[in-house]
């Protein structure tokens, strides 16, 4: 089976059909323990940590736990990757997006067509209507908009537009999806050819800036994106340009005005609540800034097991080794309606962490 028939039969029959709402039992990682849940971070932002607090259906197993959002009742999406390797028809496939309830408990699942490639997600409302957005990275490599029972409104794949694909070698693996305050969009091409484009709102191609590099301006896995709109800013798109261990800003048109590594090693996306900006970083930690980008804290933080982790990265698939109050790879983290942080791993068996406000 071809590509788009895969994707056709997927994307227009099976992310409808295949949503479940057998919610089963579910334990919580820190009732079985029995034990204090370790506390990060300091002062007013500081968080319990309970970790493998959403635990996968029975329908689902996890593989590298990708993308959090939640939407507007509280309700929580997970995004993993389903598997390393496409499914040869969608029966072999598994849901990609995983849905909980504020309590934590599973409600729904579905994104078969997504197997392989669930990767970036967030929730945006138009016209009091709520919808995904999508970003599927190898081998599906397309971002998508859908309900939120992942009923498909439309599918992208990389825009002709701009001819930057038009070389056999050029690839198209988007990450993330930031949204701009016009009802337009840019989605980041962090795995592919690490580009930024612009869509209107229509989903119409508008731009595209960035490619390889490391001169301002370009970018090394431009992973992560978002619309920067913290009180008493000029809002500007911010991008996690992770390779380059750097934050770099641009206007909404898509011009370069600034670049700092802001105290980020290895930043993977962000989350904005109030004035204080969340930054995910793959290297084992969370970074709290200040409306100042100044770090308040890095939750979870300790030199020595970042060095651990990093060693080879062979620490990401053995759970046995994982302490408390400590993060391996933070693929994706944001904040819920109530200050508490969700955050999302990149680690082989996938794990999804609750940090409850305490500060």
């Amino acid at each position: 089976m071809d590509r788009r028939e895969f994707l056709k039969q997927g994307a227009a029959a099976a992310l409808a059909a295949s949503a479940s709402s057998a919610a089963g039992p579910f334990i919580h990682a820190a009732d079985k323990a029995g034990s204090r849940a370790p506390i990060v971070g300091e002062g007013e932002h500081r968080y319990e940590c309970r970790h493998d607090f959403f635990q996968a259906p029975g329908s689902i197993r996890w593989f590298e736990t990708h993308g959090v959002a939640v939407d507007s009742q509280g309700f929580i999406y997970f995004t993993h990757r389903g598997a390393a390797t496409k499914p040869t028809s969608p029966a072999e496939a598994q849901d990609t997006i995983a849905v909980y309830d504020p309590e934590g408990k599973f409600v729904r699942s579905f994104g078969k067509a997504f197997h392989g490639g669930g990767h970036g997600i967030d929730v945006r409302r138009e016209d009091g209507v709520e919808y995904l957005y999508l970003a599927c990275m190898m081998p599906v490599d397309l971002v998508a908009k859908t309900d939120l029972k992942g009923e498909v409104v439309w599918i992208k794949e990389a825009p002709p537009e701009p001819h930057v694909y038009d070389r056999p070698d050029a690839k198209f693996a988007p990450t993330n999806v930031a949204f701009a305050p016009d009802g337009g969009f840019f989605l980041a091409d962090g795995y592919g050819s690490n580009y930024i484009h612009k869509y209107d709102e229509d989903a119409k191609w508008v731009k595209t800036f960035g490619g390889t590099g490391d001169a301002e301006g370009k970018f090394k896995t431009p992973h992560g994106l978002w619309l920067d709109d913290r009180p008493g800013r000029k809002p500007t798109l911010v991008v996690a340009d992770r390779a380059n261990a750097r934050l770099q800003r641009f206007t909404l048109d898509g011009e370069h005005v600034g670049a700092d590594n802001h105290d980020v090693s290895f930043p993977a996306h962000f989350d904005i609540r109030g004035e204080v900006l969340l930054v995910p970083d793959l290297h084992a930690r969370i970074t709290l800034m200040d409306k100042d980008d100044k770090v308040i804290t890095h939750l979870g933080h300790d030199p020595g097991w970042t060095k651990q982790v990093l060693d080879g990265f062979v620490v990401r698939k053995q759970p046995d080794k994982w302490p408390a109050g400590k993060f391996i790879h933070p693929h994706d983290a944001c904040f819920d309606r109530d200050g508490n942080i969700l955050v999302a791993e990149w680690v082989a068996t996938g794990r999804v962490s609750f940090l409850k406000r305490v500060g």
